[in-house]
């Protein structure tokens, strides 16, 4: 497909940029001070102050919350996949675009389909992630519609039921964090359409600012000064 040194090298630096920050925020210790991670403990919190309450609407309405989110980006990623593979029938058109902008390395029509394959693919990894997700929601519907009346929380059973549903809860929330953040290296990946350059640009781009969102933003710093 007439791919250029410059074009595999930076194709390798996206996807170590995406495994290595997923390695950093998942599984490192620096990564227990992100933003995802101290949210965690609040899903420990959320089980606990569910038992106290006689009533569980305002459960069910976050529960809802969490389910809608997650299948409007589940949707979004279907059209997603819908509009990248819409281009592989207009190549002619999209390379007269791409030669039109600045600094655009216009690709021959294989490289140009292998690039519009890559994004359709790292869109239908995100359909995964937020479908998974949404259906681990709907796993903590049905938990907090069967969790134990307040006079049980002291119960054995009770004790089952936080820590089940928050882990429960943990993993929906780390696959949905997982599709968002396909959706963030998808936009890097969309530098890769005016030439290699622009790729490792975008993606260096794209790992700072989700890096400062997770551990310098002020949403961030707000878990510090409640701790003070």
């Amino acid at each position: 497909m007439n791919f250029h040194l410059a074009d595999a090298v930076a194709l390798l630096y996206f996807l170590a940029a995406w495994i290595g920050y997923s390695i950093l925020v998942e599984l490192t210790d620096h990564g227990r001070s992100s933003l995802n991670s101290l949210m965690n403990r609040y899903r420990d919190e959320w089980m606990e102050e569910l038992l106290v309450r006689p009533m569980r609407m305002v459960d069910a309405q976050v529960t809802a919350a969490l389910q809608n989110g997650t299948a409007f980006f589940a949707s979004t990623s279907l059209l997603a996949i819908g509009g990248s593979l819409a281009m592989l029938r207009v190549p002619q058109e999209a390379l007269s675009v791409v030669a039109w902008l600045p600094f655009g390395e216009v690709p021959t029509q294989s490289v140009w389909e292998a690039k519009i394959l890559g994004l359709a693919v790292i869109f239908v990894y995100a359909f995964f992630k937020f479908a998974w997700s949404y259906r681990l929601y709907n796993y903590v519907a049905i938990l907090v519609g069967a969790a134990p009346q307040p006079k049980e929380r002291h119960s054995k059973r009770a004790r089952q039921f936080v820590k089940r549903t928050a882990r429960i809860c943990e993993d929906a929330g780390r696959h949905f964090n997982r599709g968002q953040r396909a959706f963030f290296f998808a936009l890097g990946y969309l530098g890769w359409f005016l030439g290699p350059v622009p790729l490792a640009l975008t993606t260096t781009g794209v790992v700072i600012v989700m890096w400062r969102r997770q551990f310098r933003s002020p949403s961030r710093r707000a878990f510090d000064s409640a701790e003070k």
